[in-house]
């Protein structure tokens, strides 16, 4: 796996994947698409190459001019909430965007093997599970309960179907929360940055939403690892849960927060309607990833901690 493409190379995932991938001494190349700070200090280091994940032909040329042996396919549009009001753009970025890949590979034909590809698929595949269905493992049915939900279950059937129909070793990663330093957007980034902004006196209070909701964290860092090892080892064809295999209440991550913290912090929940796409309980279980030697090292309180850290000297 000496040469490594990844799409959304400029994002959250994608800056930590081209950082652990450097020291493991394989040549990085990054297609981005606007910002590309989380870059700033590799980008001597690794070569990029600006695209929109859309644009077929450019995906093609780029995939025949680096001849990767491992794709990463992180680019996506890849939260819930604007899916609502906008999922043709959800839909042409995740499911679109991953066809446009898969066919730039098959038209490109650029090795005597293909590239081992690794697809960055979602839990909210799975949508709302049963108690009796938690810890959620890879077999669960496809309940998805948003439009950016069903976006990425298509692109993780054309996955499969792409592994089956053209003999691609395709590997599809179900990603559960993934969070740490320069997250943003997430609960733990909204619950962190909230605090730091507490204590330099930028606001007074925090005012979360719903805390009983229930959901399992891993730290990126962790998480590249797992990607990396998932190219190395992971079955093709085959879909595997990336996960810690706990979960945490809201109140629980707010509580671990504050009590990192030196300053008296005001809590002000919000009575905030529920919306149909907030699945009460995800947990996952990572037993089958597990087996190919992986384990999350990083605990919550560390991550969290790590991230105030993060946003302590970016405010």
């Amino acid at each position: 796996m000496s040469k490594c493409l990844i799409t959304g190379c400029g994002g959250f995932i994608g800056s930590y994947l081209a950082e652990y991938l450097l020291q493991r001494d394989a040549a990085v190349y990054g297609i981005v698409h606007h910002d590309t700070k989380n870059l700033d200090h590799i980008k001597d280091k690794v070569t990029l190459f600006s695209c929109d994940i859309k644009d077929k032909d450019r995906v093609e040329a780029i995939v025949t001019e680096v001849k990767p042996d491992a794709i990463f396919h992180l680019a996506a549009q890849s939260r819930v909430e604007p899916s609502q009001p906008n999922p043709e753009k959800t839909f042409s970025i995740n499911t679109l965007g991953t066809l446009s890949l898969l066919e730039a590979v098959r038209k490109a034909a650029i090795n005597p093997v293909n590239p081992v590809i690794e697809l960055a698929c979602s839990s909210a595949e799975y949508g709302f599970s049963h108690q009796d269905e938690i810890p959620i493992d890879e077999t669960h049915e496809f309940r998805p309960s948003s439009p950016y939900a069903v976006s990425k279950a298509a692109a993780d059937l054309l996955g499969y179907f792409y592994w089956r129909a053209y003999h691609f070793p395709i590997i599809r990663v179900r990603l559960f929360n993934i969070t740490g330093p320069r997250r943003m957007d997430d609960v733990c980034s909204d619950f962190t940055r909230g605090i730091v902004e507490i204590e330099k006196g930028h606001k007074d209070k925090l005012e979360p939403g719903n805390l009983e909701a229930i959901r399992d964290f891993t730290d990126v860092r962790d998480a590249v690892e797992a990607l990396w090892r998932l190219v190395e080892r992971g079955a093709p064809g085959e879909a595997y849960n990336l996960c810690s295999g706990r979960g945490y209440s809201m109140r629980q991550v707010l509580d671990m927060a504050i009590s990192l913290s030196s300053c008296n912090i005001k809590v002000c929940p919000q009575q905030r309607k529920l919306r149909s796409i907030d699945d009460p309980v995800y947990i996952g279980d990572n037993s089958k990833l597990k087996r190919l030697g992986w384990e999350p090292q990083i605990p919550l309180e560390r991550t969290l901690e790590d991230m105030l850290e993060h946003w302590r000297h970016q405010i």
